[in-house]
């Protein structure tokens, strides 16, 4: 009687345990987001430490999934550039068990197309080519899933028309079509305007066919406008490149 006692007390335990975690899912999403806005490496850290510290977030998708968006974004400001592939690496493995997880996640779509296209800048053309398949697959199913009357969704959803119309500009796939990547971008813009890095790869794109005024206002656009209030440091170094890309333009 004792010893079933203390399991069914275990039980309770960790029942309570798993609900108190549950609900801070929530809390931990947003620290995210404050740690991405601020490029704040102690709070991204710390939100990995809490998910992976946590026996069963591999059968979590939303906790995979934010996990997944720590590793991309940590990938791509937090660490020296010899731990950036393998911290790539780690965002689309987590991103892809997500999905293992639930199919219907287009954030984790999001992560895992954009980690390929990262880990992509690291092989050579014929290695990369080789991976434009899995990032079309995934970002294209997270631009066809993710919902733009969410607001979480909406903002994916843009990070991932800019990933399409990125890759239809830029190596390491040389398969270039201009006007698929100004429609792709123009679809971005059109669901998140106050996103001022769309702008610059605008800007990016009219450099490319030769457009050079159409360059400039794209980049002086970035400059005069204010930061989306959730991606504060990466607006900040929009307008750096803006202001070297207006220099580049006198």
């Amino acid at each position: 009687m004792k010893r079933l006692f203390s399991v069914l007390a275990i039980v309770y335990f960790v029942s309570i345990f798993s609900y108190l975690f549950a609900l801070n899912a929530d809390d931990l999403n947003k620290l995210f987001y404050e740690a991405r806005r601020d490029h704040d490496k102690d709070k991204i850290l710390r939100v990995i430490k809490e998910i992976e510290s946590f026996d069963g977030y591999t059968k979590d998708s939303r906790l995979l999934t934010i996990l997944a968006d720590c590793y991309l974004e940590y990938g791509n400001w937090g660490v020296p550039d010899k731990e950036k592939e393998k911290t790539l690496e780690k965002a689309r493995a987590n991103a892809e068990a997500a999905i293992k997880i639930d199919q219907k996640n287009g954030r984790a779509y999001y992560i895992a197309g954009a980690a390929i296209g990262r880990l992509a800048q690291y092989k050579g053309i014929v290695q990369s080519l080789f991976m434009l398949g899995d990032f079309d697959k995934n970002i294209d199913t997270a631009i066809k899933i993710l919902d733009e009357n969410d607001e979480e969704g909406r903002l994916y959803k843009t990070f991932a028309y800019i990933a399409s119309g990125m890759r239809y500009r830029d190596v390491p796939w040389p398969l270039y079509n201009y006007k698929k990547s100004e429609e792709l971008l123009n679809n971005a813009l059109k669901l998140t305007p106050n996103y001022t890095n769309i702008y610059l790869e605008l800007g990016y794109l009219y450099l490319k066919t030769g457009n050079k005024d159409k360059a400039r206002e794209m980049f002086q656009k970035v400059v005069n406008s204010p930061a989306h209030p959730w991606l504060v440091k990466t607006h900040e170094e929009a307008v750096a490149s803006a202001n070297e890309e207006l220099k580049k333009l006198k």
